[in-house]
């Protein structure tokens, strides 16, 4: 009778990783940014108080100037590194949720009127938008995070569960209704950005090829074939051009603030 062998020893484990597959850089990583929300905070309380300064009447729109520079650094570093890291979008996430629960304990630390649950809200609203495209690899995961964490500040800023006041504007906006426009404006200049760089390349044959099989992996994912909607546009992503999407977010967001909140009415 043959003796059974003896059982193999267990690979080791990568360094840096815990018993539960969890890498320790980046859970330390998670753990930081809490403290990394914490100075957009600040700048939101500070933008206020310069805007009151400034422009005593009308709408303190300065936690609104603080929120677009923060997407301004995203879409320049997506530019440059075709990615937006998570401590850019995470604490910007992380802080619309804290000035919504400020705005919740009557903490006056801006002129927002959205709580905490407006902020989460947003925050579903934004990342289901950019999902479907999410799925089929038209986007990456930093481009949502993006859109997410502006939509947590607009809702906690406006709120979620009525329309408020603009004060001195002469008109009502709803924080859901913000993120939804913003994402359409945005959605236009991907389009715009897009066609300039076809126009630019004129490599026609492909990018046709390349519009089918997005839409190919769409009608997939609608109708249960999510696992080889995501699959197709893996293989895809490898030899298409990357456009960083979220400079046409980022744009999309500045102008529709701009037009609601900028031009004459």
């Amino acid at each position: 009778m043959t003796p059974e062998a003896p059982p193999r020893p267990a690979p080791p484990r990568p360094p840096g990783t815990e018993h539960l597959g969890l890498d320790r850089e980046f859970a330390a990583e998670l753990a930081r940014m809490p403290l990394l929300a914490l100075p957009w905070v600040a700048a939101a309380a500070l933008a206020h108080l310069a805007w009151a300064g400034v422009k005593p009447t009308g709408l303190n729109a300065g936690p609104l100037v603080v929120v677009c520079a923060g997407m301004v650094a995203a879409a320049l570093v997506d530019g440059w590194a075709l990615k937006v890291p998570n401590r850019i979008t995470l604490p910007l996430i992380l802080s619309g949720w804290v000035l919504g629960l400020l705005h919740d304990l009557g903490v006056g630390v801006d002129a927002g009127t959205g709580g905490l649950g407006s902020a989460v809200l947003g925050t579903a609203l934004g990342f289901a938008l950019l999902f479907p495209m999410l799925a089929v690899r038209g986007v990456g995961e930093g481009d949502v995070k993006m859109q997410m964490g502006f939509a947590a500040w607009v809702c906690a800023f406006f709120g979620s569960g009525g329309t408020t006041e603009a004060a001195g504007l002469g008109f009502r906006l709803h924080g859901l209704g913000v993120v939804l426009w913003a994402f359409v404006f945005g959605a236009v200049a991907g389009g715009l950005f897009g066609l300039a760089m076809i126009l630019m390349r004129r490599q026609w044959a492909a990018n046709a090829a390349i519009l089918r099989g997005i839409g190919g992996d769409l009608k997939l994912f609608a109708t249960g074939g999510a696992g080889e909607a995501v699959r197709r546009a893996e293989d895809r992503r490898r030899a298409w051009v990357k456009l960083p999407y979220g400079i046409p977010l980022c744009v999309g967001f500045l102008l529709y603030l701009g037009y609601v909140l900028v031009l004459p009415r």
